[in-house]
C-alpha cells in the first residue's frame, strides 16, 4: 500500500483542467451548428427562416467573446510533462485568424439568409454545415499539434464540399463538389502522409517538439523528415490554391451558390493560410532552405497565372464575374505567400503582412461577393456585361462595388489595399527576395487593367431595354433583401474606415503574433 501510494504521488496526473473560455469562439459556433440540426426535425416549414437568424445570432455570439481573450495568453489541452507543448492556444495569432473567420462567417450568413429561401435548399442541412465548417475553421489557429491540425482542417473543409453541392439538381453544382471534393481529399492524403513521416523521425506531434526535435534528427532519419516536410506543405499548398493546385478554384466558386463562394474565397483560403504558416515557421523552421526558396516560386506562379487567367475572361461569358472573381483570388494567394516565404530568410514576424493583408482581403472580396449576389437576383447569368450601368440602377451598390475593387486592385481611394500591398512589398525586400519583389509589382500593374475594366463598366450608360423589360426590371430592383443590403453595407463601411486609419489592420503586420 506505501508503495502504491509513493508511486501515485510520483505519477504525473493526466486530469487537468479545461480553459473553457479559451475555447469558447470554438464551443459556441459547434453548439449552435448542433442546436440548428436538431431544432430543424421539429419546426415546421414556414418557421425554417428562424433557424439562418439562430445561425447568425450564434455567430455573432462566438464573435464577441473574442474580447475577453484580447490578452492572447490563454492555453490549454496541455501536457502534463511539458506544459508548454499545448494542443490548444488563444495567442495574438490565434485571435485575429479567429476574427476573421467568425466575421467572414457572420458575413456568409447574412447572404445566406435570402439564399437558402430562394434556393429551396435544406434549412437545416445548410446551416449545420456552415457553421461546422466556421468551428473548424476557428479551431485551426488555435492548434499546435499536428494531429488536432488535421481534424481542424477536415472539420472545416468536408462539410465545405455538401455545401458546394446544396443546389440538387444542378449540373455545375454537382461537378463543382466533385473537383472540390477530389482535390481536397488528395491534399488530405498527401499532408497526412507528411504528418506520419514527421512523427515517425520526431516522436513527436506537438509542433514546438518537433521543431526541437527536427534539429536533432538521427542520420538515417533525415531523408524521412525532409519528405514529411514536403509532403506536408503540397498538402497545405492544396488547401490555398496555389499554383499548380489551383486547378479545382474556378469551376467550384461557379457551381457553388454565391455566398458559399464568397466564403471559400476567404475563410477556405483563411485555413489554408493558417496551416501553412503553423507548419512551416513553428514546427519547421529548421528547415527553411527547403520551405523558402519552393513558396517564393509558388507565390511567383500563383500571382502570375492567377492575374493571367482574370485578364483573359469575356465579359459577356456567363459566370465571367465569378470566374474573374475566383482567378483574381488565385493572385492574391500569390501575394498572401510572398511574407510566409521571406520568414523563411528573415524572422517568423514577417508573416505578420500575410495576416494584415488576409484582414483587407477577407473585408473586401466578401463584399464583392454581396454585391454579385445583389446583382444575380435579376441577372442570374452572373456576367461583367451584367454590370454595365450599375450606378444608375443601383448607385450605393455600384460605389461599394467600385470601392471594393480600387481596394483589390490597391488604388486611391482604396487605401487599405495600397497600404496592404507595400506592406507585402517591403517584406520580400527585407528578406532580400528582390526578384519576387519585381514579379509581385507586374502582376499588380496587370491586375490594374481588369479591376478599372470592371470599375469603369459600373458607370457607363446602361443599355437600352424595350419598354416592358425596364418595368419588369425596375420593378425588381426594388426587391433587394435587407440582409444582403446589411452585408453589402457592412463591408462597406468596414473598408471605408480600414481605408481611413489603415493602422487598424496594419500594426498586425508590425508586431509580433507569436509568444516570443
Amino acid at each position: 500500500m506505501t508503495a502504491l501510494t509513493v508511486l501515485a504521488a510520483e505519477t504525473p496526473s493526466l486530469v487537468q483542467a479545461v480553459d473553457w473560455l479559451a475555447i469558447a469562439p470554438v464551443v459556441i459556433t459547434a453548439a449552435v451548428g448542433l442546436i440548428v440540426l436538431v431544432a430543424d426535425l421539429f419546426v415546421p416549414e414556414r418557421a425554417k427562416p428562424a433557424l439562418g437568424w439562430i445561425s447568425v445570432a450564434g455567430l455573432a455570439a462566438a464573435t464577441a467573446t473574442l474580447l475577453p481573450l484580447r490578452a492572447g495568453d490563454r492555453s490549454t489541452f496541455c501536457l502534463t510533462t511539458d506544459p508548454a507543448a499545448c494542443s490548444y492556444v488563444a495567442d495574438h495569432f490565434t485571435l485575429v485568424i479567429q476574427f476573421l473567420v467568425l466575421a467572414g462567417a457572420l458575413v456568409t450568413a447574412l447572404l445566406s439568409v435570402t439564399a437558402v429561401r430562394d434556393a429551396r435548399m435544406p434549412a437545416g442541412e445548410y446551416w449545420f454545415l456552415l457553421l461546422s465548417s466556421a468551428a473548424g475553421a476557428a479551431l485551426l489557429p488555435a492548434s499546435r499539434d499536428l494531429a488536432t491540425l488535421i481534424v481542424a482542417l477536415e472539420v472545416a473543409s468536408l462539410p465545405a464540399f455538401a455545401l458546394v453541392g446544396m443546389r440538387r439538381g444542378d449540373r455545375l453544382s454537382s461537378e463543382a463538389a466533385l473537383k472540390f471534393f477530389l482535390s481536397s481529399v488528395t491534399a488530405t492524403a498527401v499532408s497526412l502522409m507528411g504528418v506520419s513521416f514527421v512523427y515517425a523521425a520526431t516522436g513527436s506531434l506537438h509542433l514546438t517538439q518537433v521543431a526541437d526535435r527536427l534539429e536533432d534528427v538521427p542520420g538515417q532519419l533525415d531523408t524521412l523528415a525532409m519528405a514529411g516536410v514536403a509532403l506536408t506543405l503540397v498538402g497545405f499548398a492544396f488547401k490555398t490554391a496555389a499554383v499548380p493546385f489551383h486547378f479545382w478554384v474556378p469551376d467550384t466558386y461557379v457551381g457553388a451558390p454565391l455566398p458559399i463562394a464568397g466564403y471559400l474565397s476567404v475563410i477556405g483560403k483563411a485555413v489554408g493560410f493558417t496551416g501553412l504558416i503553423l507548419v512551416t515557421v513553428i514546427a519547421f523552421p529548421v528547415y527553411s532552405e527547403i520551405w523558402g526558396p519552393a513558396l517564393a516560386v509558388l507565390a511567383a506562379l500563383t500571382m502570375t497565372l492567377g492575374n493571367a487567367a482574370a485578364l483573359r475572361q469575356s465579359a459577356d461569358r456567363p459566370n465571367s464575374a465569378v470566374r474573374l472573381l475566383a482567378w483574381s483570388s488565385v493572385g492574391q494567394a500569390g501575394y498572401l505567400l510572398v511574407p510566409i516565404a521571406a520568414a523563411a530568410y528573415a524572422d517568423r514576424d514577417q508573416i505578420g503582412a500575410t495576416v494584415a493583408y488576409a484582414l483587407m482581403y477577407a473585408v473586401v472580396n466578401l463584399g464583392a461577393f454581396a454585391v454579385a449576389a445583389l446583382v444575380a437576383r435579376t441577372k442570374p447569368l452572373n456576367r461583367i456585361s451584367d454590370y454595365r450601368g450599375l450606378y444608375a440602377e443601383r448607385p450605393a451598390a455600384a460605389l461599394s462595388l467600385a470601392f471594393f475593387l480600387l481596394c483589390l486592385a490597391g488604388l486611391p481611394p482604396g487605401i487599405i489595399g495600397l497600404f496592404a500591398k507595400v506592406t507585402v512589398f517591403r517584406s520580400a525586400v527585407d528578406a532580400g527576395l528582390a526578384w519576387l519583389a519585381v514579379i509581385m509589382a507586374v502582376n499588380v500593374v496587370i491586375a490594374l487593367y481588369y479591376y478599372l475594366r470592371w470599375t469603369a463598366l459600373l458607370f457607363r450608360a446602361p443599355e437600352a431595354v424595350e419598354g416592358t423589360e425596364a418595368a419588369e426590371g425596375t420593378a425588381a430592383r426594388t426587391k433587394a433583401p435587407w440582409p444582403v443590403t446589411a452585408a453589402i453595407a457592412v463591408t462597406a463601411v468596414t473598408a471605408v474606415v480600414l481605408s481611413g486609419a489603415p493602422q487598424l489592420v496594419l500594426r498586425v503586420a508590425s508586431g509580433s503574433l507569436f509568444p516570443q
